[in-house]
């Protein structure tokens, strides 16, 4: 018996010890949040289900009008500063929000969520750019140009609604949804539809020769863009500025919107090497109601836009990255690349005939530009642009503007 005593002694003893180190066992230290950089300052945790990325896109321009007659003047001014705030929640739950303080003033560019299905598909809610026009689609800070053509004013810029968007393989991608709808070439301001109609929109990208090693998202080779919009509007109706901010159309005092609205908005695009290149036509019509009336007013563009990158880099939709940064002491000057456009845009002849445009409209815009593009590294670019639009027709007889835009820009 004195044995059993002594073996239940000695067990009491070790599970009292074992207890007493349980307790003061220094717990295991949480894993660390990682910090670093990934085109833009990133803190994620350890698996990355947690995730946020601190952007920024600031643009400075000088804008020079050579006409002597030009309605605008010499300006410096600040394009656009919109710190950009994205990342990811619980692995499955992305989110991005992007106000603006270009102008002197606060403006929500984006502000959504997403609930990230597979890369087939995702359900995004908020304000995000509406998904119709090829080159409105376009990164802000990826253009070719300072500014987009005279052809995506007939398409809307960003709106709010619900989407949903994904890759359905390498070659095919969608995007599709139902918005508040918004004027032709304009943004939701006050985020509140004023009337009870939506609009559903969309577009579906082909890329039959797309590379798989593409990135995510990224076009290459030769594709096919197609999107469009219907719905109804009640009230504002857009109106059509020049390079220069000269508002060459516009519809007169007691004109509405009321009724049915259609877009649609063909493309096609060709990257390969240093080329990069595409065309795009878009078609507006909405009733307008104008003295009583109602009249079904259709606006047309088009437009074509290629660049050549000649220190040799690749050419995309997501900018150039040159091979070498700028390091004047090593010969690196960076990457340069040459752009040119020609653009189109014709008001309905119908909007002057029964008197819906206002009296100092023009019913043609036509514009050429050429471009020369310096890219110091990945995320500073400087735009050099001259612009020519030619006004005819209408109400006020034919005019030109000519504009001469420089631009500096840091986007990460």
């Amino acid at each position: 018996m004195r044995w059993w005593r002594v073996a239940m002694t000695m067990t009491g003893m070790a599970a009292v010890a074992a207890s007493a180190g349980a307790q003061t066992a220094t717990p295991s230290p949480a894993p660390p949040v990682t910090a670093g950089w990934q085109d833009g300052f990133v803190l994620q945790s350890p698996n990355g289900d947690n995730r946020l990325v601190l952007g920024l896109t600031a643009q400075v321009d000088a804008r020079f009008p050579l006409d002597d007659r030009s309605l605008s003047s010499s300006t410096f001014m600040i394009r656009k500063a919109r710190p950009t705030f994205s990342g990811r929640i619980g692995k499955y739950f992305d989110f991005k929000v992007m106000p603006d303080f270009g102008g002197g003033t606060a403006v929500l560019q984006d502000a959504y969520f997403d609930v990230r299905m597979s890369p087939k598909f995702r359900l995004r809610s908020g304000k995000d750019k509406t998904p119709i026009g090829y080159e409105l689609l376009q990164g802000d800070s990826y253009l070719l140009f300072p500014e987009r053509t005279l052809a995506s004013s007939l398409v809307p810029n960003r709106d709010i609604g619900f989407q949903g968007q994904g890759e359905l393989s390498p070659h095919f991608s969608y995007a599709g949804g139902v918005f508040n709808g918004v004027p032709d070439g304009t943004s939701s301001t006050a985020d509140v539809d004023t009337n009870g109609s939506k609009d559903a929109a969309g577009r579906v990208v082909w890329q039959p020769f797309r590379s798989t090693t593409a990135p995510a998202g990224a076009l290459n080779g030769l594709g096919f863009h197609l999107g469009g919009s219907a719905g109804k509007q009640q009230g504002a109706l857009p109106s059509f500025r020049t390079l220069g901010g000269l508002t060459y159309f516009s519809y007169g005092i007691g004109a509405v919107a009321s009724g049915t609205r259609e877009r649609i908005t063909p493309a096609v695009f060709y990257y390969y090497k240093s080329f990069g290149g595409f065309a795009e036509y878009a078609r507006s019509a909405q009733d307008v109601l104008g003295s009583g009336m109602t009249s079904r007013i259709a606006n047309q563009g088009w437009e074509v836009s290629g660049s050549y990158v000649v220190t040799g880099e690749a050419a995309s939709d997501r900018g150039v990255r040159p091979h070498h940064n700028l390091d004047p002491e090593n010969g690196h000057w960076g990457a340069f690349q040459l752009a040119a456009r020609y653009s189109e845009l014709h008001v309905d002849p119908e909007a002057f005939t029964t008197g819906l445009a206002s009296a100092t409209s023009n019913q043609r815009a036509a514009a050429w530009t050429i471009a020369g593009n310096w890219y110091p590294n990945t995320f500073i670019k400087y735009y050099a642009t001259f612009e020519r639009t030619s006004l005819e027709g209408g109400v006020v007889p034919a005019r030109r503007e000519n504009v001469l835009l420089f631009r500096a820009q840091l986007a990460f």
